[in-house]
């Protein structure tokens, strides 16, 4: 794990609120970055799904994450602008579904409380990666572990370039030309190891197949796809957003809950402002907790979850996570994060990083 050089989160990772205003067009503003990945989400409804975009596939073409729906290209609702401190979204004077995802005031069939998850990756649409036996376009950060990566599939075991310089501990992948059947976003985590596989948008436990990662782990400048279409149609095209474990920044995590309301308690080596989390052992849903939807410190008030396949959560009970200075502490024996005897996996970003730049451990300054 390499250590941060990142001062201030913030810089890389954020998340961002609002109010739909059902206006045509709108730009967001109040990053400390430039984006270059947007996950966002209509919080109040069940009907609208999580979307991504990204700048290696370009502002008008939009992924489902909780479906295995094709790329979608938006006549209305695209990201026209990724600017220095947000984004700014088009829309014509038809309604089509893409406003509802961003900027629908209640008035459309949707709702108007909406969240979306902010990464800088290289700040720019991908340059061509030869690292692999696939060149790769990447748009890369080696200092916040964070890469895009596209390519298309050949149909044989292939390998990838990520642009880390280290090895990714997460991978996300998704068919961007398949929609109908069981074409799932696939996930590679380091704790389950290269002969496991999970989807995004199901819950099922962790399965145990050669044809995603070839039983081979990914090395510091590239990942292998196997033959299984899912991640490796000949002459389809493909997404993978890559997650390298930074200490003091981020970290890809697995653990074993105890159902208890003192949880097992989790390090991460800073204060969590984002967190997902999904059951390996066993079925689940994948929950997401972030530090600005509600207080996720159940000192102040109780998490909030938005689960990929529904809407947001929020429990009358404290069921869900602690962030604490150094890492997580579930409160509950809650299915979703912490029940006794199974294996989770997950990843989180700091809000606050536990080392300074260079290295040097907070307690040092």
């Amino acid at each position: 794990m390499a250590y941060t050089t990142i001062n201030k989160s913030s810089s890389y990772f954020d998340t961002q609120l609002w109010t739909g205003t059902g206006a045509s067009g709108r730009t967001f503003t109040g990053l400390n970055f430039q984006p270059d990945f947007s996950w966002s989400k209509v919080r109040d409804s069940s009907n609208y799904y999580l979307n991504i975009v990204d700048r290696v596939r370009g502002g008008t073409k939009f992924l489902a994450t909780p479906v295995t729906s094709a790329e979608d290209t938006a006549s209305h609702g695209q990201i026209t602008s990724w600017n220095s401190d947000g984004t700014t979204w088009a829309d014509g004077t038809n309604v089509t579904y893409p406003r509802l995802y961003y900027n629908d005031n209640g008035t459309l069939g949707g709702a108007g409380s909406y969240v979306a998850w902010y990464l800088k990756a290289g700040n720019s649409a991908g340059s061509s990666n030869t690292n692999g036996s696939i060149t790769s376009t990447v748009s890369a950060s080696q200092t916040s572990g964070f890469s895009i990566v596209g390519y298309t599939g050949t149909g044989s075991v292939s390998t990838i370039g990520h642009g880390l310089g280290i090895a990714p501990d997460m991978i996300i992948i998704k068919n961007r030309d398949q929609g109908s059947g069981g074409w799932n976003w696939k996930v590679y985590h380091s704790s389950l190891g290269n002969t496991k596989d999970m989807s995004l948008n199901r819950t099922d436990a962790a399965a145990t197949t050669t044809t995603f990662w070839n039983n081979t782990s990914p090395t510091s400048t590239v990942f292998t796809i196997g033959t299984d279409g899912v991640v490796n149609t000949n002459g389809n095209n493909f997404i993978a957003y890559c997650f390298a474990s930074i200490k003091g920044f981020s970290k890809a995590f697995s653990y074993t809950g105890n159902g208890s309301s003192d949880g097992t308690f989790i390090y991460c080596g800073f204060k969590p402002a984002w967190v997902m989390v999904k059951a390996s052992s066993t079925t689940g849903q994948w929950p997401i907790c972030d530090n600005k939807r509600g207080a996720a410190n159940i000192l102040n008030n109780n998490g909030e979850f938005l689960f990929a396949e529904s809407a947001e959560s929020t429990n009358s009970a404290p069921a869900n996570w602690d962030f604490l200075s150094n890492g997580l502490k579930a409160r509950a024996g809650y299915a979703a994060n912490n029940t006794s005897g199974v294996t989770y996996i997950g990843l989180a970003f700091a809000e606050n990083p536990f080392v300074t730049s260079g290295g040097i451990p907070v307690t040092a300054r």
